[in-house]
């Protein structure tokens, strides 16, 4: 590398929605990064919880990394933190509300205690290493959001964050759009832009737009109201307090990481509830239908959460009844549509009425659209652009809107994951590639996929496989027929036929439990048979087969 010269690689972000990770590498080999972020697994990676990228880069460089800031709390650019401090023991730098989230997330990794949590405030610069941070604030779907600026030997590069210009937003706290000028007078080498809404015209409509969907949702609904939101979104929260506040409902909350999530935004500051508004799940029982407003987790449609549990009659203290009406507040992050439409479709059939964007507005977007990305080209001038977070259609209309703006086309750089940006004598090009791949999370275990696929043979050539397929009524979850049952490998069926049948009875005992209960779940029986099974048959045998249930609705 040239004296002077920096290099600037995305590690994830880029050709995707999910998985951020920026890294910034000086000319002698100091690293900074920005953001650790997850995405959430197709359907098709069966067993697959989380995909991280892949630290190998960093890694091989631990001793040279200095710190990693975070631009802000959502899962995206800080849920796969924990897995990259098991390897890399380096301060961690937020704001309070970030490491907040940051700290939860810790503890249930067994890390609380181990990672030097660094608290930043907008406005202060920090010197980390050779680079000079500053943290400017921005406007997001999450309070204490921040974009960085970091000055180096090349000059300055500019990272947004996720970011948009609400003029009033829930906390007050705006886009410092005058410190994004004052560095465009002085000048920005390369600015790092979100690109998630690059395709949509105008701007992305306010945050309290929602509050007043959701009075209107609250003066209609006739009985309960169930209000489902990311557990991260403290301004959404916040509103659907004051709905409920306003309407004199009592709250509750369910679902692990929305109890979290607003205990410690309540601990903070963040997020205000009065204290007698705020009951146990366990007193819902007390108060009218229409008195009730149960704040919940799984907008996502994520399977075993508590409003999916609901939805499949399988939650054991909320049980949905006719005139509940549940809000879905909050977009399915893309690869989730099927799993959220699921949800939508179980709740209709047990009787719910559900309210989601596509049916009404009770839900705005924390990203920027084009006239938003014009203002912040145009207050920071910068030298070079390069979109990021979004995937590559999301990238190209980044592009070509900064071309439309009359940026010089050689100066706007569209990159994908890996690429390697060099900074060096005022020009920014790409120079090589390193290998980015992404890695799996199975629970608390990581590998690539074929680590996945070795840990699945040995368990197949120790013990073999058991595939159960059980035809199940779609009205009731009752069985259509008799479980049909396969074994592989699996020595103690060879001669042993009793077992065979034992196991045929345990199916058929936890279908007719489920359909007494009202169970019809396919995700959820499956995951009953699956428990149940690996039970009986270790307490039997000793071993642990490979168990594939199949529920099949006829």
């Amino acid at each position: 590398m040239p004296v002077n010269s920096l290099k600037i690689i995305p590690l994830g972000g880029l050709g995707e929605i999910g998985k951020n990770m920026m890294v910034l590498e000086d000319q002698d080999g100091s690293i900074l990064v920005i953001d650790a972020g997850i995405m959430f697994p197709r359907d098709e990676l069966l067993g697959i919880d989380l995909i991280i990228p892949d630290f190998n880069y960093l890694r091989e460089r631990a001793d040279r990394v200095e710190a990693v800031l975070l631009t802000h709390g959502h899962e995206d650019h800080v849920g796969a933190l924990p897995f990259l401090l098991r390897e890399i023991n380096v301060p961690v730098y937020g704001t309070r509300l970030t490491l907040g989230l940051v700290g939860n997330k810790l503890d249930e990794h067994g890390l609380t205690g181990e990672v030097d949590l660094r608290e930043i405030v907008a406005g202060t610069p920090v010197d980390i290493g050779p680079f000079h941070c500053e943290f400017i604030s921005v406007t997001h779907s999450i309070p204490d959001g921040v974009a960085v600026a970091v000055t180096t030997g090349v000059g300055t590069i500019v990272h947004t964050g996720d970011f948009k210009l609400d003029p009033n937003p829930i906390d007050r706290r705006r886009t410092d759009l005058g410190r994004f000028g004052e560095l465009g007078s002085k000048g920005v080498l390369l600015l790092l832009s979100d690109s998630t809404n690059a395709e949509f015209e105008g701007v992305t409509g306010p945050e309290k737009s929602v509050g007043k969907s959701l009075d209107d949702i609250f003066v209609q609904a006739p009985g309960r109201i169930i209000v489902a939101s990311f557990a991260s979104h403290i301004h959404r929260i916040q509103q659907i307090v004051n709905a409920a506040r306003h309407h004199r409902r009592k709250l509750t909350v369910v679902g692990r990481s929305m109890v979290r999530n607003v205990q410690m935004a309540r601990e903070l500051g963040y997020l205000t509830i009065p204290e007698e508004m705020l009951i146990s799940l366990g007193e819902i029982g007390n108060y009218k239908p229409r008195k009730l407003v149960i704040l919940s987790s799984g907008s996502q449609g994520e399977p075993l959460s508590a409003l999916s549990r609901m939805a499949a009659g399988d939650h054991k203290k909320v049980k949905l009844m006719g005139g509940d009406t549940v809000v879905l507040s909050a977009r399915p992050v893309p690869g989730n549509e099927v799993s959220v439409h699921q949800v939508i479709n179980r709740l209709f059939k047990a009787g719910a009425n559900v309210i989601y964007e596509t049916v009404y507005p009770v839900h705005v977007s924390g990203h920027a659209a084009r006239e938003e990305l014009k203002m912040l080209i145009n207050l920071t001038q910068p030298k070079y652009f390069m979109p990021i977070h979004g995937e590559f259609r999301h990238l190209h209309f980044h592009a070509e809107l900064a071309k439309e703006m009359g940026m010089d086309k050689k100066h706007i750089i569209i990159t994908a994951n890996g690429d390697v940006v060099e900074a060096a004598d005022g020009k920014v090009t790409v120079n090589g590639r390193i290998d980015a791949g992404i890695a799996f999370v199975d629970g608390l275990d990581v590998g690539d996929i074929k680590d996945v696929t070795l840990r699945d043979r040995q368990k197949l050539s120790r013990d073999g496989s058991i595939l159960v397929v059980v035809p199940v009524r779609e009205q009731d979850g009752r069985p259509a027929a008799k479980p049909d049952i396969t074994a592989k490998g699996f020595v103690w069926m060879r001669g042993h036929k009793e077992l065979l049948k034992e196991i045929s009875g345990q199916v058929e005992q936890i279908l007719a439990e489920s359909a007494r209960q009202g169970h019809s779940d396919q995700t959820l029986l499956q995951e009953h048979i699956h428990d149940r099974l690996a039970r009986f048959i270790y307490k039997r045998t000793k071993k642990r087969p490979l168990i594939i249930a199949v529920v099949v609705e006829v």
